[in-house]
């Protein structure tokens, strides 16, 4: 336990709104006198400290991406040209959802294939009826009626597969009921669109991804861990993640991917955390810290300790210190600080639950301090 410094720092509202000085009290106390309007433009808050359950986990910088498993890659199975767009990078689309359509000189084949064979396959089966019924009255010889049969059966083969080819360039058979070469490009699945490069008039072709869909319902949070940190994480393991822009707040998820292999140009193991994002608060190349409970976390017993906001802490001559609100005044008290939890530092001793501690306004005390000891010099 490191010695609590012995230099403590008194500050009490003074009365009738007089100006901050200080004095010493015994010959053993400074003591600064502040009015509520300094105090209040000083900024000074104040916290609570509770002992909170910590257990042993890492930590490592990560990107968020887009959940590869509910992201679609969208492109033509045939080469066309495009004629409408109606999708924009951030749009919200459903599945089937067209999002361009184009024209396209095999589907177009493909659809007068399909006319033909629909018309050839009609008129076979009226001959193959007209022959039966004769048959049946024995007007028709057997040979006659096997031949009708296999003139019918052969328009049928021929008809499936002038709908299979349709149907395999992604044009719905049911979906032309005449020649067209004309067709929809749609979406797979629902989800957003995170890129665009469908061009009225431009062509594309199987290769040409026109859009990318994706469901940012479930993100994947892409780490790197050390060969150090590698014993200690496992697939299934909670994690939590927080981002710069919501700093206060943690998004809970899993580990659900753990390399097999090393990168061997950074000597790191690549690591995966997928977590909810149904609000869309999270975007995609954020910057994310994870926090992730180590695989001997639920062996080892769960241990009580202190944290208190990183803004808390400040160096007096060279020595973290935190203040501490108590009987009315501001006392400075040395602490030996532990390890960072986002943005929140582990206090090792120093400090016990139910004290309060000044959460904003620390340099505006620091500063006063310096200033009070300079003019002690003069």
């Amino acid at each position: 336990m490191l010695a609590v410094g012995s230099f403590r720092l008194r500050w009490r509202e003074g009365c009738g709104g007089r100006k901050g000085s200080h004095r010493r009290e015994g010959g053993k106390k400074d003591e600064l006198k502040l009015s509520k309007e300094e105090a209040d433009r000083a900024g000074i808050a104040l916290e609570e400290l509770k002992a909170q359950s910590l257990v042993d986990t890492v930590t490592v910088t990560a990107t968020i991406r887009a959940n590869q498993d509910r992201t679609a890659r969208i492109a033509p199975r045939v080469e066309g040209r495009v004629v409408s767009v109606s999708a924009n990078l951030g749009d919200a689309v459903r599945a089937g959802q067209a999002l361009a359509t184009l024209d396209s000189m095999a589907v177009g084949e493909a659809s007068s294939a399909l006319s033909q064979a629909r018309s050839a396959s009609r008129v076979a089966e009226a001959d193959f009826k007209r022959a039966a019924s004769l048959q049946a009255e024995e007007i028709i010889s057997q040979k006659d009626y096997l031949r009708a049969k296999a003139e019918n059966e052969k328009a049928s083969a021929a008809l499936r597969a002038a709908e299979d080819h349709l149907r395999l360039l992604g044009i719905p058979s049911n979906a032309s009921g005449g020649v067209a070469s004309v067709f929809p490009l749609t979406s797979p699945l629902a989800g957003t669109v995170i890129e665009k490069k469908a061009v009225v008039g431009g062509l594309a072709g199987p290769q040409d991804g026109l859009f990318v869909v994706a469901d940012l319902s479930k993100l994947w949070i892409e780490a790197s861990l050390a060969e150090t940190q590698l014993a200690k994480v496992r697939v299934g393991a909670k994690a939590t993640v927080t981002v710069a822009a919501y700093p206060d707040e943690a998004f809970p998820g899993r580990v659900t991917y753990v390399a097999s292999i090393l990168d061997k140009d950074t000597r790191s193991i690549p690591a995966r955390i997928e977590v909810d994002n149904a609000d869309g608060r999270l975007k995609l190349e954020m910057f994310a810290t994870a926090t992730i409970e180590s695989a001997a976390a639920q062996a080892a017993p769960k241990r009580d300790v202190i944290t208190v906001p990183d803004q808390s802490i400040v160096l007096m001559q060279g020595q973290p210190t935190v203040f501490v609100f108590e009987n009315g005044a501001y006392e400075q008290r040395a602490i030996e600080a532990g390890e960072r939890l986002g943005n929140r530092t582990v206090v090792k001793s120093g400090l016990s639950a139910g004290e309060q501690v000044v959460s904003a306004g620390t340099y505006a005390l620091k500063a006063r301090v310096l200033k009070s000891q300079i003019g002690d010099t003069h």
